[in-house]
């Protein structure tokens, strides 16, 4: 058995959860995965066995801490970094679900959602929203108040499905008994963390920290606070117990479930974790994970951002009694538009096929991909827009689709970033990409051309779990933030614009052309 003391992450995501074993120096000693089933019990339902979430947990940890040879009483520290959003409500007494848990792709409740977002209520928060965003034009210090980002914001905000408030309505209203054990005070409200402490910490703690919170749908990043504007039209907390809101590197209780006590320094949502673990650090810092979906993150300092080009503003992390924000834009359809190419059109085997077809061809012949399978996300917010192929011709080859596919990615990169840089007034200069299809070379040396903006790729790809180990190690006194982690951080290649100014914009007006044509199309 190994002498030395170790840093234990779990890194739950929506299809599968590891567990990974960390040295001083952020090496991986071990890790071990688990697929998550998921349950799709009608069209746009998603949902989740939270027991199960739970126990794979736990069964992949075991298996990383034997892969490693490394004892419980070796741990220093835990961190937790999760998807965000999937909703469950349980008995504090038994323990137990009421139902499944309602993840953040579920859109049961959209009828609903947009019912809200054409009522009164909500078309009043739009009017103050506007009217306020025109007098706080003419005054600086108007913008800068809290509650006023927060009414500039309100203007463009949408209440979506994916939200955790839509999650629990919907259990409240359909699941036979949780509004009598809500009345009782007897029903506990928790996204995936909350639900993981709770057993990890055998029922002690019930608590989220302010990354996870900031994403519910029901909190104000602004005012730092449970949002009652938020909630009311969901009638919510009502009865809810809600979690204790801590901050994301601490104390979180100790785990026993292991043979050994072993703190819990860390709970953290998944894209907050990987803009940490890139050392996004300074204001106006950058991160794109590339994953099923692609995440584009800024750092906005002390401050949050009162967005007017569809951005979400959310909380980063607390630590050490400071609070930093970030700015968000969500492209929903990136590695899984790779994906409808090999299982849905076999135009290739595997996904790493896609990067030498797109090589193999001097450009797409003018063909766009708009991979809108379930709508268009940010800045576009269109649920109505559809996939579209145009600009096809006799001449159109298999490798064009395959590099128009990938294109497509990183013009969505592109339409968030403009949007960005016009709610911050910051030019992003370079960005740090994550995630699996980050290791696509064609794909990010496009993004760094169609950007005009570097884009590094880090040693270690999975951020999210090392964004979870670093937090952890902070609060258990094994790093100094930020010195240790700049130091231990690596940047395995840098990619550089190498794309005349003219062709850029020349690619880039077809890519918006290409979006008109697939928007509003359902």
């Amino acid at each position: 058995m190994m002498s030395e003391d170790f840093i234990l992450v779990n890194d739950v995501g929506t299809t599968g959860t590891r567990a990974i074993i960390y040295d001083r120096n952020a090496g991986v000693i071990a890790e071990s995965y688990s697929e998550l089933p998921q349950v799709f019990p009608k069209p746009g339902w998603t949902e989740q066995d939270p027991v199960g979430i739970y126990e794979k947990c736990v069964e992949v940890t075991r298996e990383a801490l034997k892969s490693a040879g490394v004892g419980p009483e070796q741990i220093l520290a835990m961190g937790i970094a999760t998807q965000r959003t999937t909703s469950m409500l349980w008995d504090r007494n038994t323990g137990e679900p009421v139902y499944n848990a309602i993840t953040w792709q579920d859109t049961r409740m959209s009828d609903e959602c947009e019912r809200i977002n054409r009522s009164l209520y909500f078309k009043s928060l739009h009017v103050i929203g506007g009217a306020f965003q025109g007098v706080a034009s003419l005054s600086k210090s108007l913008k800068r108040n809290a509650l006023g980002k927060m009414l500039i914001t309100a203007a463009h905000f949408t209440i979506t499905p994916a939200m955790s408030s839509a999650h629990a309505r919907w259990l409240l209203d359909n699941v036979e008994g949780a509004a009598e054990k809500a009345r009782a005070g007897d029903l506990l409200f928790g996204t995936v963390d909350t639900w993981l402490l709770w057993n990890y910490t055998g029922g002690k703690t019930h608590a989220t920290d302010f990354s996870n919170v900031s994403a519910t749908g029901m909190y104000d990043p602004f005012q730092m606070k449970w949002s009652t504007e938020l909630m009311k039209p969901f009638k919510l907390p009502g009865d809810l117990v809600l979690p204790e809101i801590r901050e994301t590197s601490g104390d979180f209780g100790t785990t026993d479930v292991f043979g050994h006590p072993i703190p819990i320094k860390c709970v953290v949502a998944d894209q907050q974790a990987a803009l940490f673990g890139e050392a996004c650090f300074e204001v106006g810092s950058v991160k794109c994970t590339n994953g099923t979906g692609t995440f584009i993150d800024m750092n906005t300092g002390d401050e949050p951002v009162a967005s007017v080009h569809k951005m979400t503003p959310m909380i980063a992390w607390k630590m050490r009694g400071e609070t930093t924000y970030m700015l968000e834009g969500i492209i929903s359809s990136a590695g899984s538009s790779i994906q409808f190419l090999r299982d849905n059109l076999k135009l290739i085997k595997e996904a790493a096929e896609s990067e030498s077809l797109a090589l193999s061809t001097d450009d797409t012949g003018g063909v766009y991909v708009v991979p809108a399978f379930t709508g268009l996300s940010a800045p576009y917010w269109d649920p109505f827009a559809r996939g579209t192929v145009i600009g096809l011709t006799r001449a159109t080859t298999r490798e064009q689709v395959v590099r128009a596919t990938l294109e497509s990615i990183a013009y969505q990169c592109k339409d968030v970033v403009a949007a960005m840089e016009k709610d911050t007034g910051i030019r992003v200069c370079d960005i740090k990409a994550d995630g699996g299809a980050s290791q696509n070379d064609f794909l990010l040396q496009f993004l760094a051309d169609i950007l005009d903006t570097d884009v590094e790729r880090p040693e270690i790809l999975e951020a999210t779990a090392l964004g979870a180990a670093y937090f952890a190690g902070i609060a258990a006194g094994i790093w100094e933030f930020p010195d240790d982690i700049l130091r231990i951080r690596g940047v395995e290649r840098e990619f550089k614009p190498d794309m005349p100014s003219e062709t850029r914009g020349s690619l880039y007006a077809g890519w918006k052309k290409a979006v008109g044509r697939a928007q509003h199309w359902a």
